[in-house]
C-alpha cells in the first residue's frame, strides 16, 4: 500500500544519518591506521616492503569501490565466514580508504625537503627519529587538506554500502521510496544532507589548501 510521504518519513532519512557518520568516521579512522602503514611501506629503503604496498595501492585504486564490497561480503560468506553488512561495510571501506590515504600521505612524505633527512642523518638520528621528529611533522601539515578532500569522497562513498543491505542515508531513501513512491521529494532531501554534510568539509579543504599556499610562499 502506498502511504503519503509525511514527517515521520522524512526522519526516518534524517535520522540515518547517523548510521552514515558512524561507518564514515569507522572507515576513516581504520584508514589513517592502515594508510600510514603503506605511506611509511612505500617510502621503505626495502624494497620487498614497498612493493607489497605498491601492489596493494594499485589493487584498490584499480577495482570499483562496488566490486570490493561485494567480494568482502558476499566472498567471506561463500567461506563460511558469516559477516553482517554492518562489518562488510566497515572492512571494505577501511581497506579501500587505507589505499588512498596511504598513497596521499606518501606523496606528502615526499613533498618534504630531501635537505630535511639529510640534515636529520647528520645529526645522527635514525629512521625512527627522523621520521617522527623530522619528517612525519612536516608531511603532517601538507597532508591535511587532501585527506580532508578524501574524507569528503569518503562520506559520499557509503553511499554503495545501500547495495549490500546496510542502513544507512541511501538505503533509508530507498525504503521510504519504495512506499511512497515520490522518488524527487526522497531522493532530492536524501541529496540535500549529503550537502549538508559534505559542503563545510569541503569549504574546510579548500581554506586550508589556500592557508598552506600562502604559509610556503613566506
Amino acid at each position: 500500500m502506498i502511504r503519503p510521504f509525511g514527517l515521520d518519513e522524512a526522519l526516518f532519512i534524517v535520522f540515518a544519518i547517523q548510521w552514515t557518520l558512524a561507518l564514515s568516521a569507522i572507515a576513516f579512522a581504520g584508514g589513517a591506521v592502515g594508510g600510514l602503514i603503506i605511506a611509511l611501506l612505500r617510502v621503505s629503503q626495502a624494497r620487498l616492503p614497498r612493493y607489497l604496498a605498491l601492489g596493494y595501492v594499485r589493487l584498490f585504486q584499480g577495482t570499483p569501490l562496488l566490486m570490493q564490497l561485494f567480494l568482502v561480503y558476499f566472498g567471506l560468506n561463500i567461506f563460511g565466514a558469516g559477516i553482517n553488512p554492518w562489518l562488510a561495510a566497515s572492512l571494505a571501506l577501511t581497506l579501500h580508504a587505507s589505499a588512498f590515504l596511504g598513497e596521499i600521505w606518501r606523496g606528502c612524505i615526499q613533498a618534504v625537503p630531501s635537505g630535511q633527512s639529510e640534515a636529520s642523518w647528520a645529526l645522527g638520528l635514525g629512521y625512527v627519529d627522523r621520521m617522527k621528529s623530522v619528517v612525519l611533522p612536516q608531511a603532517a601539515k601538507i597532508a591535511v587538506a587532501p585527506t580532508v578532500g578524501f574524507l569528503v569522497q569518503l562520506i559520499k562513498g557509503t553511499s554503495l554500502a545501500s547495495i549490500i543491505g546496510f542502513v544507512e542515508l541511501t538505503r533509508a531513501g530507498q525504503i521510504i521510496n519504495n512506499a511512497t513512491f515520490v522518488p524527487f521529494k526522497v531522493f532530492g532531501l536524501v541529496a540535500i544532507l549529503y550537502f549538508v554534510i559534505c559542503w563545510p568539509l569541503s569549504l574546510l579543504a579548500r581554506w586550508m589548501e589556500r592557508r598552506f599556499a600562502v604559509a610556503t610562499q613566506r
